[in-house]
């Protein structure tokens, strides 16, 4: 494990390529790029990180919000001596590279937005809100299964048990205490990232799973059509983790993109 002075456990791989940043989802753990990690490491020198309150990095954040995440990536970038990248996130990391967008423009090359949130319905705002009530209750625990029936689809999830039980175990690790607070960024921070003003000016891609439900088709057009370089993908038949359901069409996307723009 490698450190940064505010302890962001981090690892780079791959070749002495462009940087590109992968920044993972809520519960989650840089661990959950390893299938990408091997893609894009032959060209690039790929950088993953834990999150605060997140794998082995420390919760240093009594009220963590956008903010706090890409105040941390800068910091990341500033301490590996990283000038410019392309940062890739996915659900949460998606807000999160976009909120590093408006806060840091000029750090970035390309900027992969993934399986990530627009303005919801009320009925899904709701919703998500519940779960976080939920969360407060009962911890991870109480939101961990029905997640794996919105992340992974009926066919995936009989075929793949042990993908099922690894990524539960990953969110199951989390503090109970602190995961609220990261699943209310989740639930609440969308909205400041509607209609950048001024519009994120970077080439972008942006992917969902055609059945990606909570994160749909619809908010991934909405999202593009606020970015004036935006790419759109819509991966036919994949839930919310269509990086571990599908990897070789997913990175597929992913490398296209960045041999254009990167």
């Amino acid at each position: 494990m490698n450190e940064t002075a505010k302890r962001t456990s981090y690892h780079w791989h791959g070749s002495n390529g462009p940087v590109v940043v992968l920044i993972h989802g809520l519960g989650l753990n840089q661990a959950m790029w390893q299938q990408q990690v091997s893609a894009l490491g032959k060209d690039y020198k790929v950088l993953t990180y834990d999150l605060c309150g997140h794998g082995e990095t420390p919760n240093w954040a009594a009220n963590p919000d956008l903010k706090l995440f890409s105040t941390q990536l800068r910091v990341l970038l500033d301490e590996l001596g990283v000038d410019t990248c392309a940062v890739f996130g996915f659900s949460i990391g998606g807000m999160i590279c976009r909120r590093f967008a408006m806060d840091h423009p000029e750090r970035l090359s390309a900027l992969g937005i993934l399986s990530s949130a627009h303005k919801r319905s009320k009925i899904a705002q709701e919703a998500i809100v519940a779960r976080v009530e939920q969360a407060k209750q009962s911890g991870p625990s109480a939101t961990i299964e029905a997640a794996l029936t919105r992340w992974f689809g009926e066919a995936f999830r009989i075929a793949n048990p042990e993908t099922l039980d690894l990524v539960r175990q990953w969110v199951m690790a989390n503090d109970a205490a602190d995961y609220p607070g990261y699943y209310n960024v989740l639930a609440t921070g969308v909205e400041e990232l509607v209609a950048p003003v001024p519009a994120i000016s970077c080439p972008a891609l942006v992917m969902t799973g055609e059945e990606d439900y909570g994160n749909s088709p619809e908010m991934s057009r909405a999202i593009a059509g606020e970015i004036p370089r935006s790419e759109l993908v819509i991966l036919k038949g994949l839930r919310h983790m269509a990086m571990m359901e599908d990897p070789a069409i997913f990175n597929e996307k992913l490398l296209s993109f960045l041999k254009r723009v990167y």
